[in-house]
């Protein structure tokens, strides 16, 4: 076996000396990082204690009183409407026309105005409707055609929610002499009479009692006190006319005493049909029952457009005092009407 060299011994050595020393070194360097990591772990920050303070004050509201200026507005409590027809109606043929016709020409007003105040609970409506109408044929003179005043106030107290308390007082008449035309030629024809004028009849009728109004364009009123003055004051029809309107003859003047009910309905059916229509019943107190008056008055309103319309107007009657028999008048035209608002 050869001897080692001591240069070489030495060298060996060394190295066995540096390399236990590194491996104890390493063993150190984890140990004390070890040892670190658990002095770091045991002696760590908690966020929670050691965060920034944090000041939290509480949220309080408060209303804010913002100074309004108010405007110039003023509450009007008034509702008003007004309804003007004009219709015109003409017809001309040449004198030799095979299918014959005679000439004519037709004219026909009708008025309406509306007004109501109402401020809960009171009420106050006051309703205007003026008809005339005039047509005139070749070979004849001027005819009426439709001719009536009606004037109606009502005052109302408002006692529930569709019920109240009313008063009102209503006129009624025409404007022109009506006549029953005679018939016939020559000898044998048949005068015209004079049946009607002015305050011939005129009718004037207060009444009180409960109203019934469930909305705002239908109504019905029960007058349980209601009276009734008939007037003749053209003395020249009492021979014409066989009960002269229930006025004794040789007076101007008569007073009922009755129950009376009144329905009215204005409404528009649809966006351009209008309809206006009122019912009287007329019950006499003491009187029998053939004496009970009926009276309807419609108006129907069509719009073509803005200012163009047909209008049908009706009226039906019974009443004793007139005529024995169920009376009626209709009339259809063609016109213009204004309307406000």
């Amino acid at each position: 076996m050869p001897k080692l060299r001591p240069g070489l011994l030495f060298f060996v050595l060394l190295l066995s000396a540096l390399f236990v020393k590194a491996q104890k070194a390493d063993s150190l360097k984890k140990d004390s990082a070890k040892i670190d990591t658990n002095q770091l772990n045991k002696y760590r920050i908690d966020p929670r204690k050691n965060a920034l303070p944090v000041i939290v004050r509480p949220i309080v509201i408060q209303p804010e009183f913002i100074p309004v200026i108010m405007l110039d507005y003023k509450i009007s409590y008034w509702h008003k409407a007004i309804n003007f027809a004009l219709n015109f109606n003409q017809s001309a043929f040449s004198n030799n026309y095979s299918a014959g016709g005679v000439n004519a020409v037709a004219l026909g007003t009708n008025f309406d105005f509306k007004a109501e105040y109402n401020k809960t609970p009171f009420d106050y409506t006051t309703e205007t409707n003026l008809i005339y109408g005039i047509s005139k044929n070749k070979g004849q003179g001027a005819r009426k055609t439709n001719d009536r005043i009606f004037f109606d106030n009502k005052v109302s107290s408002q006692v529930s929610k569709h019920w109240s308390f009313f008063g009102s007082l209503t006129f009624e008449s025409q404007f022109d002499k009506g006549f029953q035309y005679g018939t016939g030629t020559g000898a044998s024809a048949t005068p015209d009479l004079l049946i009607s004028n002015f305050m011939a009849p005129g009718y004037i009728t207060e009444s009180v009692g409960l109203e019934y109004k469930p909305t705002k364009y239908f109504d019905l009123r029960f007058g349980t006190g209601t009276a009734r003055q008939t007037f003749v004051l053209d003395t020249t029809i009492y021979h014409n006319i066989p009960l002269n309107y229930g006025v004794t003859r040789g007076k101007t003047f008569r007073n009922d005493i009755a129950f009376q009910v009144v329905a009215t309905i204005d409404k528009d059916l649809m966006k351009n049909l209008h309809i206006n229509a009122r019912y009287a019943l007329f019950i006499p107190y003491g009187s029998p029952l053939t004496y009970v008056t009926h009276r309807v008055d419609a108006t129907l309103i069509a719009k073509v457009n803005r200012l163009v319309n047909v209008t049908i107007n009706g009226t039906f009657l019974y009443d004793k005092t007139t005529s024995g028999q169920p009376q009626g008048t209709e009339g259809l035209a063609l016109g213009i009407i204004y309307s406000f608002p």
